[in-house]
C-alpha cells in the first residue's frame, strides 16, 4: 500500500515505531466445545480470520490447564495469528472490550502500543487487513508446509505503513466501521433466517404444519411406488456432468472452465435428464442431489426419475432434509465409505406424498426463502466490495476524510 506521494499531513512510518511489542499467549489443551457461563476459554486462530474479532471460536480450557493460561485480550487492543495458511497467516481483528474469561494461544499475539492515545489501534487493525498487507504477510511467511506458514515478529515490525494524524485515522476507522456494523447485521439476519427456515422446512416437509387451505392427510408410500431408475445408457456424444454435494449435479465445465466430453467408452454412463435425482456415494450423509441439466454420469451413480405426477422441486427440499437423511441412514445402516446406496435400499423408504397442490405451495414457500437469503448473501458480498474498495482509497490517502468543519486535503 506505498504510495509515491503521501499528503502533506502523512508520514511513511514502520509498525516498530507505533507498536511497542507482540505480546503472545501459551499453548493449553481445550476441549472440542467453546466454553460457556463462567468457563475459561482459549482463543483458536479462526477468532480473527476473516478480520472481526469471534470470541465464541474458542475451545473450553480443560482443568488444571486453567493455570497455565496467562494473556486476556484486551480492550483497544489488536490480535494477530502469527500460524496460519498462506492465505490467512497475520489475520488480525480489533478488541472491543476486556474478554476476562477468554486467553489468547501460543499462535495469537497481542499488540502492546509505545504509548496508549498516539495512534489508533483500530486504524492499524484496517491498515494491517487491507489485500497490500495481507499479500505482503503471506510473502513473509515462512514454512516448508503449504498448509501452516508462520511469520516473525520482526517481519512485521518492519512493515512500513503510510501513517495519518490520529484525528484522521480514527475518522477512517469510524467510516469503514460502519461497514463492518452493516455486514455483522446482515449476517446476523442470514443467520436468523436460515435457522427460521430450516425449523419451518422441518415442519412442513413432515406435515407438522399445513399451510392454509389443505387439509387432506398425506400419504406415506415407498419410494419405488413414486420413482424409478433410469438406466438409459450409451449416449456418447452427451456431455459429462459432475455430481455435487453443494450445488447439485451440474455440467462438468463449470468445475473445468471447459466443456467436458467423453473421451473414452461411455456405453455403460447413465443419461441424466432435467429433474432427474442421483443417489450418489454420499447420500446417506447429504441426501440426493437434483439436476436441472442432461447429460452423462457415472454408471457408479443411480439416477432417478418420477413415474407419477410430482413438484420436483418440493422433492428438492425433501430429499435435502434431515428427516429423509435420516430415513436413508437406517436403511442402509451398515453402510460405510466405498460403498454405494442401492436403488434397493432407496426403495425400502417411506416419503410423505402431499398432493401436487399442497407440493407446490411448500415448495413455492420454501423457494422464496432461500431466494430471500440469496439476496441477503449477495448484498453482504456488495457491502463487502464496497470496504474493500473503500480501504484503498481512504487508507492510502486518495481520498481523505472531514476532520471537525474543515475538509482535509
Amino acid at each position: 500500500m506505498k504510495m509515491l506521494r503521501l499528503p502533506p499531513t502523512w508520514k511513511n512510518q514502520r509498525v516498530a515505531e507505533l507498536v511497542a511489542k507482540f505480546d503472545a499467549g501459551v499453548s493449553v489443551n481445550g476441549g472440542d466445545r467453546p466454553a460457556t457461563g463462567s468457563e475459561c476459554g482459549v482463543l483458536k486462530i479462526s477468532a480473527v480470520t476473516e478480520g472481526r474479532f469471534r470470541p465464541e471460536e474458542n475451545k473450553v480450557i480443560s482443568g488444571t490447564e486453567r493455570g497455565r493460561a496467562n494473556l486476556n485480550p484486551k480492550k483497544s487492543r489488536l490480535i494477530m495469528s502469527r500460524a496460519n495458511t498462506p492465505d490467512l497467516v497475520g489475520a488480525s481483528a480489533y478488541i472491543d472490550r476486556d474478554y476476562p474469561n477468554l486467553f489468547l494461544s501460543d499462535k495469537l499475539w497481542q499488540f502492546e502500543p509505545h504509548e496508549e492515545g498516539v495512534f489508533s489501534m483500530r486504524w492499524l487493525g484496517y491498515v494491517l487487513g487491507s489485500p497490500t498487507y495481507r499479500k505482503s504477510m503471506g510473502e513473509v511467511a515462512t514454512g516448508s508446509s503449504q498448509s501452516m506458514k508462520n511469520i516473525s515478529q520482526e517481519s512485521v515490525l518492519q512493515m512500513e505503513l503510510p501513517v495519518p494524524p490520529l484525528g484522521e485515522q480514527q475518522h477512517i476507522a469510524q467510516v469503514l466501521g460502519t461497514w463492518d456494523a452493516a455486514i455483522e447485521k446482515t449476517e446476523r439476519l442470514i443467520t436468523a433466517k436460515e435457522n427460521y427456515l430450516k425449523a419451518i422446512e422441518h415442519q412442513l416437509l413432515t406435515a407438522r404444519k399445513r399451510l392454509n387451505g389443505f387439509s387432506n392427510n398425506w400419504e406415506s408410500l415407498r419410494a419405488d411406488k413414486i420413482f424409478d431408475s433410469a438406466s438409459h445408457k450409451g449416449f456418447g456424444s452427451e456431455p459429462l456432468l459432475s455430481v455435487t454435494q453443494d450445488r447439485g449435479v451440474i455440467p462438468r465445465d463449470m468445475l473445468t472452465g471447459r466443456v467436458t466430453m467423453p473421451s473414452g467408452e461411455t456405453t455403460s454412463f447413465k443419461l441424466v435428464e432435467p429433474g432427474n435425482f442421483v443417489i450418489s456415494l454420499r447420500s446417506f450423509q447429504g441426501g440426493l442431489e437434483h439436476s436441472d441439466y442432461r447429460g452423462l454420469v457415472s454408471p457408479a451413480y443411480t439416477v432417478l426419475r418420477a413415474t407419477r405426477e410430482i413438484d420436483e422441486r418440493f422433492f428438492r427440499h425433501y430429499f435435502r432434509s434431515a428427516d429423509f437423511i435420516k430415513r436413508l441412514s437406517v436403511a442402509v445402516i451398515g453402510i460405510r465409505d466405498g460403498k454405494q446406496v442401492s436403488f434397493q435400499d432407496f426403495c425400502s423408504i417411506k416419503i410423505p406424498f402431499p398432493t401436487v397442490a399442497e407440493q407446490q405451495a411448500i415448495a413455492t414457500m420454501l423457494d422464496e426463502g432461500e431466494r430471500e437469503i440469496a439476496l441477503l448473501h449477495n448484498q453482504v458480498a456488495a457491502f463487502k466490495k464496497q470496504k474493500r474498495g473503500l480501504m484503498q482509497k481512504l487508507l492510502t490517502g486518495q481520498w481523505r476524510v472531514k476532520i471537525a468543519e474543515a475538509e482535509v486535503g
